[in-house]
């Protein structure tokens, strides 16, 4: 059988995420978004701060009047302003947060005041200031974009939501997907596997990967390696707007998912990658369902989860940033020069700097589970000595913190 030569990787996640647009929008309460992502811009619909507030706790001084001594007329605490208007000679208690009375103009620091009774003088540790003043619309004016559209909303973009007077927020809907694990050694139950089984580790691990970004997720199999049963539980993902398999998408003789997604009445749209774990990825096409099909070793399964699926599902989460965008760091191990696939290598971070973790097999769970980041090693790349600059991808957390 002549296969199809490899592609680059960059090429392989565009043609992936052109397969898909943003699903539909959906309105739903600020405090439930976050993790969403916005499908319109964000403007404000009032101004933060509204009026003149102070920003430290001592005394607001009529306006002009900054030498004291001052007569006490009130207070301005924050929720209840001071009502009337300051007068030459007057100053009010004020508080952190408290709206700055009407004739003001300056904060003078408790710690810098004297008071005895309703007299306000200076103590020489220093004057009224409008310093200490936050000026109306310093933070945001109504009308103002605060959030474009396609952020990913998180608790700091919340916050800054629900202060423009946001209580409802317009997202893209959130993709289901069904993931689908193959292969006769698969068992279900990790405490009762035979000695020719192992644990059905890649299934859970995928899920868990892709729960931060989806409505719902499927978990099917583990599936036998006969054409009747792939069929089978492709059938019942029917309804997922992503298909998410794991194992058989290689050239062997019990590899049965490509063969099995063209009796079903998929399109293959490419096969084989030119990465290091992960070659057999394939993506293939059902109506509007995507097929992800990932290599069955555990290590390449995971690699092509956060570098394929995790894109493809927050570009239907309506996200404008999708891939993963690595850094530089200096690397403590000395790497050999690139070959002839793009390779992603565990590493660890040690002191601000990562090194190579020796077991690079990608069947190693071990080193996967010790591994902060992936170091990528383009084609051809020349060798580095110790504490060179590589670029790495976070992966702790699925890279999501």
């Amino acid at each position: 059988m002549s296969l199809p030569a490899p592609i680059p990787v960059e090429e392989a996640q565009q043609r992936l995420c052109a397969l898909v647009s943003p699903l539909p929008t959906e309105g739903i309460v600020a405090a439930d978004a976050v993790g969403r992502c916005l499908a319109e811009d964000i403007e404000a619909r009032r101004t933060q701060p509204s009026a003149d507030l102070s920003a430290m706790d001592g005394y607001a001084i009529a306006a002009g009047d900054h030498s004291g001594p001052w007569r006490i007329v009130g207070e301005s605490a924050a929720g209840h302003p001071f009502s009337g208007t300051l007068a030459t000679g007057e100053a009010v208690r004020i508080s952190t947060g408290a709206i700055m009375p009407h004739g003001s103009d300056a904060v003078l620091l408790q710690e810098n005041a004297t008071r005895e009774g309703d007299t306000l003088s200076l103590n020489d540790e220093g004057n009224p200031t409008p310093r200490h003043i936050r000026r109306a619309g310093f933070d945001f004016e109504a009308g103002e974009t605060l959030l474009r559209k396609g952020a990913r909303i998180s608790p700091a973009q919340l916050a800054l939501a629900l202060s423009g007077g946001h209580g409802v927020l317009p997202v893209h809907r959130l993709p289901s997907i069904a993931v689908l694990d193959s292969g006769d050694e698969l068992g279900a139950d990790p405490e009762k596997c035979e000695a020719h089984q192992i644990p059905a580790s890649n299934g859970p691990a995928i899920a868990a990967l892709a729960r931060p970004f989806v409505s719902e997720c499927l978990r099917i199999g583990p599936v036998k390696d006969t054409m009747d049963a792939m069929l089978g539980g492709l059938e019942s993902a029917a309804r997922a707007d992503v298909i998410v398999t794991s194992g058989g998408a290689s050239v062997g003789d019990h590899d049965l998912v490509k063969p099995a997604l063209e009796r079903w009445g998929a399109t293959i749209d490419f096969w084989r990658v030119a990465m290091k774990p992960g070659k057999p990825l394939m993506v293939a096409r059902r109506a509007n369902q995507v097929i992800l099909g990932l290599p069955g070793n555990p290590v390449s399964s995971f690699v092509t989860a956060y570098l394929f699926l995790l894109p493809l599902l927050r570009r239907m989460a309506g996200a404008l940033d999708m891939l993963p965008h690595p850094v530089a760091m200096a690397c403590l191990t000395p790497l050999p020069a690139g070959g002839k696939r793009t390779e992603f290598l565990r590493g660890r971070i040690v002191n601000g700097k990562v090194e190579l973790i020796e077991e690079q097999d990608s069947s190693a769970l071990r080193a996967l589970a010790a591994a902060d980041v992936l170091i990528r090693r383009d084609i051809g790349a020349p060798p580095t000595k110790a504490n060179d600059s590589v670029e790495i991808y976070r992966i702790r957390n699925g890279g999501i913190a």
